[in-house]
């Protein structure tokens, strides 16, 4: 029996949320189901409100100390949840982990230097070194017959010449919800090592695998991959807490992390708010994995339902069932619309607001991403909402 409802209907408006108040500026009306921006329509988990609310009773916010628990339950958390052995000089606070990806960027790359991407992939990869002046390079992932994806390590081989300085990664992979094998992330990391490529690998949904997935820290998997490597996390996917920037970053590498840490340092970019530890702490507690576990079990047969309705009454659209987060790729190319006709459909005849493939690259040309973190009553509506639309073309 479940602890938590998740069945529960959430009103998100007038609250700053980006997922509602946003709709009039980003899709042009207000009238729209939001399924777009990856965080989930669930309460924060009860033990996270309860934990800030106990500090909060102090009423005197000044300048705080990082606790050294905080540290620790980002280590026992990697350990027990991922097997990844973390030693505490290796750590830092970020604040967010797109912001990271641009300050990596602007301390390890001279402007005529590249970066890496693997399309489709999430948007700011691309976004955030093109606004910091930087060459995109693009290395586009292999759609496979069944829906998934592949790396392209012949293409890659082509496209990386000796101006690319920096690969980024998305791990597990977003919008596609792949859970990269062990082998492919050596084979990267063999590739990157031999070319002074930095891995930068965001790992921010992680700790959502699913259906018997299992995660596997990129830094982990050999000498090599460590000695190249920066990986970015947080407990804000998880645990529903995007607000409160909790991301943190690992660097094995002693002569990278002198480099980075001391750029923090020197901009006093390292220390978390005063919220953030706590946060952090209480979810990654013996409370949070069991929640953690719950909430996985409740996306999952999300998932399900989305598959099942696509099959049968909707089979122009193929879900690719995600192996981590809360996060569908829906392949909408059975429909034989244009993407502008495909965002149409969804925005001003369904009424529903997803992500439009083809930010993630035009690699995403024809599908959408959609956001299953939400109570089921409005994922099965959505899809009536969505089927009624198409049956109306």
């Amino acid at each position: 029996m479940s602890s938590y409802n998740f069945d529960q209907l959430i009103d998100r408006r007038h609250t700053g949320a980006l997922k509602v108040d946003a709709l009039t500026e980003r899709y042009g009306r207000p009238d729209l189901t939001p399924l777009w921006v990856a965080d989930m329509d669930f309460l924060t988990p009860p033990f996270i409100t309860e934990a800030l609310k106990a500090r909060l009773e102090h009423s005197l916010y000044g300048y705080t100390l990082t606790p050294e628990a905080y540290w620790e339950s980002i280590r026992r958390w990697l350990w027990d949840r991922h097997q990844f052995s973390v030693e505490r000089k290796w750590m830092s606070y970020i604040p967010g982990i797109v912001k990271g990806i641009g300050m990596v960027v602007n301390v390890f790359t001279a402007p005529d230097e590249k970066v890496i991407i693997q399309p489709p992939v999430y948007h700011p990869f691309r976004l955030t070194p093109l606004g910091n002046r930087r060459e995109v390079v693009y290395n586009p992932l292999i759609l496979r017959p069944d829906g998934s994806y592949d790396m392209d390590f012949d293409q890659l081989s082509r496209v990386a010449d000796e101006k690319c300085k920096v690969l980024i990664l998305s791990n597990p992979h977003n919008p596609a919800g792949i859970v990269w094998p062990r082998a492919t992330l050596e084979r990267l990391a063999d590739f990157c090592y031999d070319r002074g490529i930095i891995v930068i690998s965001d790992e921010i949904h992680c700790d959502m695998t699913l259906f018997g997935h299992k995660h596997t820290p990129f830094a982990s998997v050999s000498a090599k991959a460590a000695a190249q490597s920066i990986t970015f996390g947080a407990p804000s996917k998880t645990f529903n807490i995007a607000g409160i920037v909790s991301s943190y970053s690992i660097v094995p590498n002693p002569q990278l992390r002198r480099r980075f840490y001391g750029w923090l340092e020197a901009n006093e970019l390292g220390d978390p708010t005063i919220f953030a530890p706590i946060a952090t702490m209480a979810a990654f507690s013996p409370e949070g994995e069991a929640w953690r576990k719950e909430l996985v079990a409740y996306i999952e047969e999300n998932v399900r339902c989305v598959e099942r309705f696509c099959r049968e009454q909707l089979p122009q659209v193929k879900p690719l069932r995600p192996q981590a987060s809360f996060l569908v790729w829906l392949d909408c190319r059975g429909l034989n619309l244009s993407q502008r006709e495909l965002n149409d459909l969804f925005v001003n005849k369904a009424h529903l607001a997803l992500n439009d493939g083809e930010m993630f690259g035009r690699e995403g040309i024809g599908f959408m991403r959609l956001n299953v973190g939400s109570p089921r009553s409005v994922i099965e509506r959505s899809l009536l909402q969505l089927k009624d639309a198409v049956l109306a073309l």
